[in-house]
């Protein structure tokens, strides 16, 4: 749980910049100690600003395990039973498209999405498929699930830092993508802060962690009171910059003042109170995976540049039916209101929500009345972030097992992302042996979206 700590306030802990940090620390990174502050001073690193240039924002909806083609929407009718599956197609609000049954709100929305039916890669292993789709880069495995690479939402965090000043670059709800949402060799001060207690902690160090309560002042703080500290705080620290030749400490009390502007402007902390919602907004949305789709678009308001949740295990290897009965109206619902609420308010062209999974399953229901592991073949879904919609991009076979054109692969589809932001795959980070590399080795934008 995420904390805001005071410590010695009554007995001068002000007059200490360890107890002054500590003051305005937000969560922990076990051995690492590392605090809000140190979320906020990545942006800073090699000059780059926070709130840099550029409005444009990313929700990565992810769906841990792998969501089916055949069950979401590339549906096959005319197949045989053991490929079409248990579900029926319906119609939507674009003309000639249909997806399943079990997604009406996702078809009054349809218009507003490009849903890729060719996407295909080679891994059907689930830790080595999900590093590569949220990094960019192959590397972990299930039997070395180190994360080799820092994730597209920690690349943004390191080359952009948040749409407003004063909030943070990434947040990441309930993980769910095999531990990869963080930040690598970038360094746990660009990993996302983190919603929900699940994680794999297998990236560098643990993610910071948060909850609705966590930004709020310690003891029983006002603002004012707070701030008179700050100013008595920053009367003493003016000798020390005098005689501070390489100004230090200036650089300190940037990152730290942006770490007051978090607790103190409100605007974040308000934004993970989804309670402030009107009750039919939240009706709408739901519970649960709705709450969090909820917040992910508080989250942007409030100047977030990615936010990424999780909505639950698609890995159905048995009783694929009443798998999904149970889980994809829920992941309908909180999909579907997400991008029609997103229109309404105007945010949806310059927010790209994607949905994935590590791959798709197989076209064949198996002996257990389930699909097994099939990267051959997956259906990803995109709405707004500047992108041409309402359209199809690529085909697959009558059994959708592997596309028949306009295939599109793992660097395509961070490619995508990455252009949703401003950035290009051409960008450069650099790695840990202080050698520049790109964002991604290869792939693009397809035409179809631009």
């Amino acid at each position: 749980m995420l904390t805001i700590q005071g410590r010695n306030l009554r007995s001068g802990g002000f007059c200490d910049r360890l107890a002054r940090r500590r003051f305005i620390e937000i969560g922990s990174l076990g051995a690492f100690g590392l605090g809000l502050p140190g979320l906020l001073r990545a942006e800073h690193a090699g000059g780059v600003p926070a709130a840099a240039k550029g409005k444009k924002s990313v929700i990565l909806v992810w769906m841990h395990g792998g969501p089916s083609q055949l069950d979401t929407f590339d549906m096959k009718p005319e197949a045989p039973a053991e490929y079409r599956g248990p579900f029926a197609p319906i119609g939507t609000n674009l003309p000639g498209l249909q997806i399943c049954e079990l997604l009406p709100e996702h078809a009054k929305v349809m218009d507003k999405c490009t849903v890729i039916r060719s996407f295909s890669h080679g891994n059907g292993d689930h830790w080595a498929a999900a590093h590569w789709m949220l990094t960019g880069r192959t590397g972990a495995n299930g039997s070395d699930r180190k994360a080799r690479y820092p994730s597209m939402g920690a690349v943004a965090s390191r080359l952009l830092g948040p749409r407003l000043p004063g909030a943070l670059a990434a947040v990441n709800m309930n993980d769910g993508g095999f531990g990869f949402h963080g930040a690598a060799w970038l360094g746990v001060n660009h990993n996302p802060l983190q919603c929900g207690s699940f994680s794999y902690g297998n990236e560098a160090g643990s993610l910071p962690s948060s909850d609705a309560k966590s930004f709020a002042l310690a003891d029983g703080l006002s603002d004012r009171r707070l701030m008179d500290r700050l100013a008595l705080r920053g009367q003493l620290d003016g000798l020390k910059r005098r005689i501070d030749g390489e100004r230090v400490f200036d650089q300190l009390d940037l990152v730290e003042q942006q770490a007051m502007d978090l607790v103190l402007s409100g605007r974040v902390r308000k934004a993970f109170d989804v309670g402030e919602e009107p009750a039919a907004v939240r009706d709408r949305y739901g519970p649960g995976w709705g709450e969090q789709a909820l917040l992910a678009r508080r989250l942007i308001e409030a100047g977030v540049r990615y936010v990424s949740l999780n909505t639950g295990y698609f890995d159905d290897h048995g009783n694929i039916g009443p798998a999904l009965k149970d889980k994809l109206p829920r992941h309908d619902r909180a999909v579907g209101t997400l991008i029609a609420d997103l229109a309404d308010r105007g945010m949806l062209d310059d927010t790209l929500v994607v949905v994935a999974g590590e791959f798709g399953h197989t076209p064949k229901i198996n002996k257990d009345a389930g699909r097994d592991h099939w990267p051959q073949a997956q259906s990803i879904l995109l709405a707004g972030g500047g992108y041409r919609h309402g359209q199809v991009i690529g085909s697959t076979n009558d059994k959708a097992e592997y596309p028949t054109s306009r295939a599109v692969g793992v660097e395509d589809f961070c490619a995508i992302v990455y252009h949703a932001m401003g950035l290009s795959i051409e960008d450069t980070v650099v790695d840990l042996t202080g050698r520049p590399i790109q964002l991604v080795p290869g792939g693009r934008v397809p035409v179809e979206l631009v």
